[in-house]
């Protein structure tokens, strides 16, 4: 139904398995990722798309408004996958102005810019925009229950905030204007190719160094953790068959602490990197966690009722944690053995 499609974010750590994921799928389409290329982008991935001619790479800001209104006129998109995002929690209170200018202000102009020009062609309301959105919209969560799409908001950091925000943007535009809008909120992702600053490959990192591994607080705060290529299956059958109008929770039905998580990442690693462990002159891994001072406003619990998303669509998570974190732990310790050396310097992602 879609055949030209503007990706924002698409060098991201969720944004490369998606377009990997989709360009397989759907040969046909013309995809477009617009990515400023920060810090966090995986350049390798996107030039190699870019040479096979299956995506086209415009770097460039979301906030850039004739930019992005130079591609609509050029492509005529039908529609929109907006991945791009800030997304480090800490870097959020640390610069919480980054935050608000891309994804508040950067939603604003990819919003109205494609209203605009859709609004000018037939079939206004075939279009749709798919905002990729977070679980920490709605805050902290107690006891046993689960989000669901109809949980109020109530953020709690400058980065959910701004999620938040950006949110409800989308829900306006598809009330005030007609716009055919998804929202997708997703619980923690993993995978190979996440950003070394996440938690997961922050464990593996420091592990891999011996250093010691950080933990905020005690330990206990709980996340639900969905392999990334789930999530990128779910965006995607959210995107062709959600509901105009409609707000959808994607999870993995994984619910650990971040010291478990720790713990099993230490264990993998205890069996995988054994002369490591041995050099270092440690009985184990896991030997190296450390409780340091919590973050700021630190969530305690996320989890999110998928059921919705996969009664309408027939979604649901394939990959069991243990199995999904042993494929990520493998492929974050052949990037550091490719790089031949495991000293203080060693980033385990290029």
């Amino acid at each position: 139904m879609y055949e030209n499609i503007l990706v924002t974010g698409g060098a991201g750590f969720i944004g490369v398995h998606f377009i990997d994921f989709f360009i397989k799928k759907y040969p046909g389409c013309k995809l477009v990722n617009l990515d400023k290329l920060t810090y966090a982008s995986n350049k390798q991935e996107t030039t190699s798309w870019s040479r096979k001619r299956r995506c086209v790479l415009v770097q460039g800001d979301i906030n850039d408004r004739p930019l992005v209104e130079r591609l609509f006129d050029q492509y005529d998109f039908d529609a929109v996958i907006h991945l791009a995002a800030e997304s480090h929690v800490d870097r959020s209170i640390r610069s919480p102005d980054v935050f608000v200018d891309t994804n508040v202000r950067g939603t604003f102009t990819l919003l109205d810019v494609a209203k605009n020009h859709w609004s000018r062609s037939k079939g206004f309301k075939d279009k749709r925009f798919h905002h990729v959105s977070t679980d920490e919209v709605y805050g902290s969560l107690e006891g046993t229950g689960k989000f669901t799409e109809h949980s109020p908001y109530n953020p709690s950091s400058p980065y959910s905030a701004s999620k938040a925000a950006s949110d409800l943007l989308v829900a306006s535009y598809a009330k005030t204007y007609g716009m055919n809008t998804v929202i997708t909120h997703c619980s923690n992702n993993y995978g190979p190719k996440q950003h070394p600053e996440k938690l997961i490959p922050t464990i593996i990192r420091k592990a891999l160094r011996a250093e010691r591994i950080p933990i905020y607080g005690d330990g206990q705060n709980r996340r639900d953790w969905i392999y990334v290529l789930d999530h990128c299956k779910g965006i995607d059958m959210a995107f062709h068959c959600g509901r105009a109008g409609e707000a959808y929770n994607i999870g993995g039905n994984n619910e650990w602490t971040n010291v478990q998580v720790a713990e099993h990442i230490c264990r993998l690693l205890d069996e995988r990197c054994r002369e490591i462990r041995q050099s270092a002159g440690l009985s184990s891994f896991r030997r190296l966690i450390s409780f340091v001072k919590d973050r700021e406003g630190h969530d305690r619990r996320y989890a999110v009722d998928i059921s919705k998303l996969k009664r309408e669509t027939g979604w649901q998570p394939e990959t069991p944690f243990t199995v999904g974190l042993r494929m990520t732990v493998e492929w974050y310790v052949n990037e550091v053995e490719q790089a031949g050396n495991f000293d203080r310097n060693t980033r385990v992602q290029k």
